[in-house]
């Protein structure tokens, strides 16, 4: 049986950001060529920045490698190399 990297009664939070960081590398990406608006002075995307610190917070390395491989399976190899690099130092997330 699987064992997923996250508290049984937070499932429903963790769904909702995975959603939300859907949405985000749909409309928005995770990366841009420029600061400012959604994007931090090194062009990550600050929600989703956010979102890693909250799921690092939860579950650590694992839970995030879980969203991780969700956003990519869902969204491709390119956006989610994007979110694997709007990570970096977030926790253990390539640091």
């Amino acid at each position: 049986m699987f064992n997923p990297p996250y508290p049984r009664d937070r499932k429903d939070e963790i769904f909702d950001l995975i959603e939300e960081l859907m949405t985000i590398g749909k409309t928005e990406d995770f990366l841009s060529e420029h600061p400012g608006g959604a994007f931090n002075r090194q062009c990550r995307h600050k929600r989703a920045r956010e979102i890693g610190e909250q799921l690092n917070e939860i579950g650590k390395y694992e839970l995030m490698e879980f969203v991780y491989e969700k956003i990519r399976k869902k969204l491709g190899n390119a956006i989610g190399d994007h979110l694997e690099f709007a990570w970096v130092s977030i926790g253990e997330w390539m640091a």
